[in-house]
């Protein structure tokens, strides 16, 4: 078997990439065994992991979501990338939207730019979606209620 991993070795972070494709096609299936096969290749390497994480993630399964990111900066953690989701991932669980706002601020000072930009969107987003009260067509009445 050794000699089939060896074979594919250089393809790792093909592997990776074509998880994240599959995550974004909404194919868990192939996604969790494209993740898997390129933890065979490099393991101590957290990419799959993440890409785990942000599949979760998409799915609403944050609690996962938040194991998968925490499991990775506990090993790497100058990871921005696991921390930006993380924070996001926390923006969306409703009792957790301020410690995932304290996440993502920590995460617009990494070095790379891509990870600023995600952590200051998902802020932004934050701000105007998530926190923002409702409209009075999205709340429910209390004279609706009372008449009942």
């Amino acid at each position: 078997m050794g000699q089939y991993l060896q074979k594919y070795q250089d393809d790792f972070i093909l592997f990776c990439e074509a998880g994240f494709i599959a995550t974004n096609q909404a194919d868990e299936d192939s996604a969790l065994k494209l993740f898997k096969a390129s933890e065979m290749f490099q393991p101590e390497n957290t990419l799959p992991q993440v890409g785990i994480g942000y599949m979760y993630m998409l799915q609403l399964q944050l609690n996962q979501a938040c194991q998968r990111f925490e499991n990775v900066l506990k090993s790497e953690p100058t990871n921005g990338m696991a921390k930006a989701l993380l924070g996001l991932s926390y923006v969306l669980t409703t009792d957790k939207v301020d410690r995932g706002e304290q996440i993502l601020e920590e995460a617009t000072k990494h070095k790379d730019e891509q990870v600023k930009r995600l952590a200051s969107d998902a802020i932004v987003f934050a701000e105007t979606c998530v926190k923002k009260a409702p409209t009075p067509a999205q709340a429910p009445t209390e004279k609706k209620k009372k008449k009942k």
